[in-house]
């Protein structure tokens, strides 16, 4: 069965609503078949899983969706396999993994996601989707129990991608900070994923949405540049 994926780089735009510039890839993603959606709110850190859960859900629910938390009284589990499709929200990446991990629902979102339940994530919820969090933007504020992500594609995203550079800041650029990724992990591709971009990826099918460019890293290998009406079914091979 084919696996599809929602994958954004943030939830809103500057002086937007919440997940306002995603509703419509959202509803078009999900289609009018899904009812039941299964939450993941471990990303939250500064407000509990349920404040999280609620603002999430007064998204949803006016998109036409319902949306149920891992963290319900029916335990993770269940709302993972009784739902119609899996949302992974954004915030802290290694609070994610940890909890992720500790809750034991790696492999069941993996099968999930495998099987055809359409998974959406954006920001943390996206880096996950990866084999590892290793390109994300997050402070440490936990150990994980691993950074193994779930490998549901075989490329790195870096969410909230920018080549810009702070004025008179010697930190490393977020190309910089790629690079060094690669140098260790020569392997991989890495996609810089811009705010305000979307991946969608149906079965080996990705395409690009929004109104900026998106970069794929290899090393030792030119840093290459697509707009949204290239084709990047390349990544996936």
């Amino acid at each position: 069965m084919a696996k599809r994926l929602l994958l954004i780089s943030n939830s809103t735009n500057y002086g937007e609503r919440y997940l306002d510039y995603t509703r419509k890839y959202i509803t078009d993603f999900l289609g009018k078949d899904v009812r039941n959606v299964a939450f993941v709110p471990y990303a939250a850190v500064d407000i509990s899983y349920v404040e999280y859960t609620n603002k999430v859900n007064e998204v949803f629910q006016e998109l036409g969706y319902t949306i149920k938390s891992t963290e319900d009284i029916q335990g993770p589990e269940r709302v993972i396999e009784e739902a119609d499709a899996i949302v992974i929200g954004g915030g802290n990446t290694f609070h994610l993994i940890h909890y992720m991990h500790e809750r034991g629902i790696m492999d069941i979102l993996r099968k999930k996601v495998e099987n055809g339940t359409p998974l959406i994530g954006w920001s943390a919820g996206s880096n996950v989707a990866c084999p590892s969090i290793k390109t994300t933007n997050d402070m440490p504020v936990i150990q994980p129990v691993s950074f193994e992500g779930l490998s549901l594609i075989p490329f790195q995203i870096n969410p909230h991608y920018t080549d810009g550079r702070i004025p008179n800041h010697n930190g490393e650029s977020r190309e910089e900070r790629i690079k060094e990724f690669l140098e260790l992990n020569p392997d991989f591709t890495v996609v810089g994923l811009k705010e305000g971009s979307i991946i969608r990826i149906e079965d080996d099918k990705v395409k690009l949405f929004g109104n900026k460019t998106l970069k794929v890293f290899r090393k030792d290998q030119p840093t290459l540049e697509y707009d949204p009406s290239t084709s990047l079914d390349f990544i996936l091979k």
